[in-house]
């Protein structure tokens, strides 16, 4: 049964094979290999330039850069563009994974999750013996913008991540749009996964004259031109463009370092927003707790633990 993987106690899940691919980097238009791998459990998510042998765990507060993607690590050792790969994990339930890449970012591939969620399935997925902790919500947290854009996580009375947001973009293709969601695997493939990224047309001369979006296309992103989408064949959805904003939110708050048992609601967030939400949650210890796990449920953490120090439970 599918039922509610991500935010349940459970078993911890990692790959059952290494796979790669090759692609090209959004903003650097550089060629990237990259490849998933299987982990211990209580590894978590780590990410590995294998191109100067530097590994960076992917939790909240390593995030370094926010401007159009999710980026962790300092100088040269940032890895960015994360969110897409992190949502295939989480929303396929992985736990424990090694990503491998040669370059300061992740291949865009056509700028969804879908195909790194065919990657994972075609490497396969293992359930372990090692119990999963889960992160409970206990209170509201709410962070938000001058404009009035803002991100909060709720308490929830069910061991699930329920997620909603809207998103409005007047005068454009986009418009006012909502959508919400109980977050499992089949949910996440079926309404999530191959949601593309999007930009407005009018911003693509603006971001490559500040050395973004390099890679950049009709292939890997939707153009919006005032009320026209550029690309030729059209949408995927008539709602792609806020199922990518929560595809977003999904893979940035994986970054809390395990599933979250809550609610999630927000309006015009963006990466920005969703890891000043986790650093909000994380900052007020009586927010959270941890549940899944007697061991880590009665230490009264104050802080997620990082990978290196998570328990390897065989």
């Amino acid at each position: 049964m599918d039922g509610f993987l991500p935010a349940e106690a459970g078993r911890r899940r990692t790959l059952k094979a290494p796979i790669g691919c090759v692609g090209i980097g959004l903003h650097s238009g550089r060629r990237v290999s990259m490849t998933l791998r299987p982990a211990a459990a209580g590894t978590g998510i780590v990410f590995r330039r294998t191109d100067l042998g530097v590994d960076i765990p992917a939790i909240f507060d390593e995030v370094t850069d926010t401007r159009l993607c999710t980026a962790i690590g300092e100088g040269a050792a940032r890895i960015g563009t994360i969110e897409h790969v992190m949502a295939a994990l989480a929303g396929t339930g992985i736990d424990d994974a090694i990503v491998e890449v040669d370059a300061a970012e992740l291949p865009i591939m056509d700028g969804s999750a879908a195909p790194f969620v065919f990657l994972i399935d075609c490497a396969g997925i293992v359930t372990t013996a090692a119990p999963r902790a889960v992160i409970e919500v206990l209170r509201p947290i709410r962070v938000e913008d001058a404009n009035g854009a803002f991100a909060e996580l709720l308490p929830s009375r069910e061991a699930a991540f329920d997620a909603e947001l809207e998103i409005d973009f007047p005068n454009t293709a986009i418009g006012r749009q909502a959508f919400a969601l109980r977050l499992s695997p089949h949910a996440f493939r079926e309404a999530l996964a191959d949601a593309r990224t999007f930009t407005l047309a009018e911003d693509i001369a603006r971001l490559r004259a500040a050395g973004l979006a390099q890679g950049g296309s009709l292939a890997n992103a939707v153009v919006v031109d005032g009320p026209l989408v550029l690309n030729p064949a059209g949408l995927r959805r008539p709602d792609e463009f806020v199922r990518h904003k929560l595809l977003d939110v999904v893979g940035d708050l994986a970054l809390a370092g395990a599933p979250i048992r809550g609610r999630f609601r927000g309006a015009r967030s963006g990466h920005a927003l969703n890891n000043r939400l986790l650093r909000a949650l994380f900052a007020d210890a009586s927010a959270w707790r941890y549940a899944g796990i007697p061991v880590l449920a009665e230490s009264g953490a104050t802080v997620p633990m990082r990978a290196a120090a998570a328990p390897a439970i065989a």
